[in-house]
């Protein structure tokens, strides 16, 4: 601030961002509030973060259908992100949006978090206190799914679990249908946005957003991906994962069957 700013693109971390952005706008600097919400910004640009969760829902839903099981009387359990991430709630809201409207109640929800071991550990808690009766795991991101698989794997069960971040581990799990599903999100998609409108902004133009959030910070949504086993291809193409990577040990047979090259 002291060498001159003209526009400022923030990214929180646990809240640490809201005092930044407080001292920009004091300065009469828009403030554009990167990949997490922060309060006060003049602008968020990030994914459509409840899109993510609809799409995440959808999967839960598909899944247990393909596995023959009636949304409405299977025992799904929520494994969600940290609450004190902005997102993790758009997260959710985004799938239940869909669950619910499925007739999915959660038969137990853990407490949010984003360290796989935690959620793993919240899991096997929630596996236990259901006997092991559980036919689906809603779960926020593919580190947290990594954990909830291995629990599965533990026990000798597969059931739709979601994720997303498309990572390594994440598309290695879809490939081998212990996940259902995991949601792309180029990060290069979200720069380009927040380039946009960081140059537009010092341009004097007053642009607009595709969608608000809740305390009406004009929101600027950029459309995530849906990646199941059949398009995991489509993130190699992306440039944000290889099949050298991804097509080793077990995971070879799934690449050749899903002609991933």
């Amino acid at each position: 601030l002291s060498k001159g700013c003209g526009v400022m693109i923030l990214t929180d971390h646990q809240g640490a961002a809201v005092q930044v952005a407080e001292k920009a706008k004091a300065q009469g600097i828009p403030v554009i509030a990167y990949d997490r919400p922060i309060e006060g910004a003049d602008y968020y640009v990030s994914f459509d973060n409840e899109g993510v969760g609809a799409i995440q829902g959808e999967c839960i839903v598909d899944g247990l259908t393909a596995a023959g099981k009636d949304p409405a009387s299977a025992a799904v359990v929520y494994v969600g992100g940290d609450p004190a991430d902005g997102n993790a709630k758009m997260f959710l809201d985004g799938a239940v949006s869909v669950m619910s409207a499925a007739g999915i109640k959660p038969a137990a929800e853990t407490p949010g978090t984003w360290d796989g071991t935690k959620a793993g550990t919240a899991f096997e808690q929630a596996y236990t206190s259901l006997s092991g009766n559980v036919d689906a795991v809603w779960v926020a991101n593919d580190t947290n799914a990594a954990a909830v698989i291995t629990i599965l794997d533990k026990n000798g069960k597969t059931v739709p679990v979601s994720g997303q971040d498309a990572s390594e581990a994440g598309l290695q799990n879809v490939l081998l249908g212990k996940q259902f599903c995991t949601v792309y999100k180029p990060f290069a998609n979200v720069a380009a946005e927040a380039s946009a409108l960081a140059i537009a902004l010092l341009q004097g133009e007053k642009p607009t957003a595709n969608k608000t959030l809740a305390d009406g910070t004009p929101f600027i949504a950029v459309t995530p991906i849906k990646v199941t086993a059949e398009n995991v291809q489509a993130v190699i193409d992306g440039g944000d994962a290889t099949a050298a990577k991804l097509c080793t040990g077990e995971v070879k047979a799934a690449c050749e069957k899903y002609g991933i090259k």
